[in-house]
């Protein structure tokens, strides 16, 4: 009993360890997760029609940061065009952004999908991005959107 208590306890303490948003702002050549590169990037904005023929898609995009997770970097969103974006959250919860990400271009790596976010995962990201009552008040509806899953990401120009 005392080794799984142990074991237990050590698991716990090197997740919370793991899981911290890395210090500072981001800077060029800054990576997260596997270090990538920007070779064979695409840009973002080619993205929906590549998922208007697949369920899923391995890709690697280059993207503005527009927001991350306020408390620790644990996902964020980039701007595909002017009304829409993109939701990314990193692989196996294993890395994190830093939570001053926020304009800066980056490249992901990872597999996107299409995924229709409940309005209770709506508000709680809006809580998470430190949005307003308000603002978080007046989600009422799910939201069918571009989701990547990040297995690295690296700050680019």
């Amino acid at each position: 009993m005392i080794k799984i208590t142990l074991t237990l306890g050590l698991a716990f303490i090197t997740l919370g360890l793991s899981a911290q948003a890395p210090a500072g702002k981001a800077k060029v050549g800054d990576y997260y997760g596997e270090k990538i590169s920007e070779t064979n990037a695409i840009a973002i904005s080619e993205l929906p029609n590549l998922l208007n023929t697949k369920d899923t898609l391995a890709v690697k995009v280059k993207a503005k940061a527009l927001s991350s997770c306020a408390s620790k970097g644990c996902w964020m969103t980039l701007q595909i065009d002017e009304k829409n974006s993109a939701f990314v959250k990193m692989k196996d919860y294993g890395f994190f952004v830093p939570t001053a990400i926020a304009d800066k271009n980056v490249v992901v790596d990872g597999i996107a999908f299409i995924k229709t976010t409940t309005v209770e995962e709506l508000k709680h990201y809006a809580e998470d991005g430190k949005k307003s009552q308000s603002e978080i008040d007046a989600i009422k509806e799910p939201k069918k959107e571009i989701r990547f899953l990040a297995k690295g990401i690296l700050v680019v120009k």
